[in-house]
């Protein structure tokens, strides 16, 4: 861990030091401090879950008309508003617009009637570099018995995301999306790229990373903008840097242990923004809820962990831990509640509704 902190402290003192050297998309634009910090009052202590349906392998699985589910999704949410949830970190899919424009559009509407009337705010993701390189409009494979996230899919995928050919349906995407609804005060705020580099990707994520900011920025949306930073190796400080540059809000990705992830918190907040963490809690790993939602609330950190109900998405089994025979892990990696809707542990549950009932 000792590597992680002094790559840190460097990546920190280069923005700090250096900040006119970054490439900033629209500075006029970029939140300053003081309006990030006055809009991030105005919140809730926020506290939610990356949200897949149980139902829904993946993210076209879930945003396809032919498996879109609102039923499951009012089901589901109902559970978030039962234990004081009041965010949801929600991926969208490129092929399911291109498929089919306004029908997407008129689910992502429908969506947020859900959400709204769970009350919760919900942010989206826009593109991703995690897990399968080929996303394909239609029928979504099944899922792997035991295997973690077997079936999703990057956005827009590999070797498509570096390849500018693709931009100018990207671009018409992304900017539709936001002009929709950039003024919907039931969403929380645009999360334009998840874990930008990863799948051995790196730099080469650098050429979309930059453009989708420059799109994002020409809609101007109400809702602030970030992209979390997830790696903190040395190869990774291009991207990193630029994703905090260019963020109204700080983002960011945290399975350490809790001593661990508290110096992380501590290291970022040098940059004055609030922070968000987006991805966190995997309890093989020591991230749990008991240990680390109580340090989150005290930093004043939102906190949203990853998985919610245990589902096609298989995140109760940990990544680099398959269980082939799909028997049922030992202690689970993710997720909040069973299928049944009953919760994992009610420890857990009884904790995340204290402390969202708090004052924040």
């Amino acid at each position: 861990m000792k590597f992680k902190w002094i790559s840190l402290i460097v990546l920190l003192t280069l923005n700090l030091s250096t900040f006119a050297q970054i490439k900033i998309i629209a500075p006029d634009k970029v939140w300053s401090d003081e309006k990030a910090i006055e809009w991030y009052k105005k919140q809730p202590y926020l506290v939610g879950s990356n949200y897949i349906p149980a139902s829904a392998i993946n993210q076209l699985e879930m945003w396809q008309a032919d498996t879109f589910d609102p039923a499951g999704i009012d089901k589901e949410l109902a559970l978030a508003e039962s234990i004081g949830m009041n965010t949801m970190r929600v991926f969208l899919h490129s092929l399911a617009y291109k498929a089919d424009p306004a029908g997407f559009k008129t689910r992502i509407g429908e969506f947020l009637k859900i959400a709204d009337r769970h009350q919760i705010k919900p942010m989206f993701v826009f593109f991703d570099d995690c897990w399968n390189k080929v996303p394909q409009i239609g029928k979504q494979p099944e899922r792997k018995l035991g295997i973690h996230n077997s079936g999703w899919m990057q956005d827009p995928g590999d070797p498509a995301s570096k390849e500018a050919t693709n931009y100018p349906l990207l671009e018409v995407y992304v900017k539709d999306i936001l002009k929709t609804f950039a003024q919907d005060k039931r969403i929380l705020l645009w999360d334009l790229y998840n874990e930008p580099g990863n799948s051995g990707k790196v730099d080469t994520t650098m050429p979309l990373l930059t453009k989708i900011f420059t799109w994002a920025r020409a809609i101007n949306p109400q809702q602030p903008l970030t992209a979390g930073i997830w790696n903190w190796s040395e190869q990774f400080n291009a991207l990193s840097r630029f994703q905090l540059a260019n963020s109204d809000v700080i983002s960011y990705h945290c399975y350490d242990q809790p001593e661990q992830h508290l110096r992380t918190i501590e290291l970022l907040k040098l940059y004055g923004k609030p922070l968000l963490c987006t991805e966190y809690m995997a309890r093989t790993r020591n991230s749990t809820f008991v240990n680390t939602l109580p340090i989150l609330k005290k930093q004043n950190v939102a906190a949203i962990n990853w998985g919610f109900v245990d589902g096609k998405t298989n995140t109760k089994y940990a990544w680099d831990t398959p269980l082939k025979d799909g028997q049922e892990p030992s202690v689970w990696f993710h997720d909040v509640f069973r299928a049944d809707g009953t919760p994992y542990l009610k420890e857990e549950t009884d904790l995340i509704r204290k402390l969202t009932t708090a004052k924040k």
